[in-house]
């Protein structure tokens, strides 16, 4: 169901859930997880489709898609990338904030967010969004020197420092 701000095939292509088990059965989804009573998954056919053309394809997806994805192990490279807040409580304000019709669902993403956490450590970069802007440059640098296979500067310790304090 969309929040009141978001638009069918801007934010998300909404479908009922009748629909969606139909797309898992029909293997028509390359990944998809159900999330917070929801459900979210991505086609097959658009991201190939957009694959072929020689496009990039940004997933914006939780850490289960992101393994069902992997252990796909296509023909494409693949970057992925944890984003993690700066503080708990920075994240309970974002999700606070959220235009959401349920506001208890922040409080379930919060007593998730432990378990969430724990996944970090199977992606390729982590990334702190302590500002959207210096994270999307961060996010684009470190694709551009992947790609490139130039030494990449990443601070792994920094990383797992500021995920102990989360995890406090």
């Amino acid at each position: 169901t969309p929040r009141t701000n978001e638009v069918h095939g801007r934010d998300y292509f909404f479908i009922s859930k009748e629909e969606f088990k139909k797309l898992i059965n029909n293997n028509e989804l390359l990944e998809h997880a159900e999330v917070f009573k929801n459900f979210y998954g991505s086609s097959k056919q658009a991201v190939f489709n957009n694959l072929k053309k020689g496009k990039n394809v940004i997933f914006d997806i939780d850490w289960q898609g992101t393994v069902q994805i992997k252990q796909r192990k296509l023909n494409y490279k693949l970057i992925t990338f944890f984003i993690l807040p700066p503080s708990r409580n920075v994240l309970l304000d974002r999700l606070s904030n959220r235009d959401m019709k349920d506001k208890s669902i922040g409080d379930e993403r919060m007593k998730q967010f432990d378990k969430d956490l724990l996944q970090w450590k199977k992606y390729d970069f982590v990334v702190i969004n302590d500002n959207l802007e210096t994270c999307y440059n961060q996010i684009i640098k470190l694709i551009e020197t992947k790609l490139s296979q130039t030494k990449i500067n990443y601070d792994q310790k920094f990383i797992e420092d500021h995920v102990k304090k989360l995890i406090q």
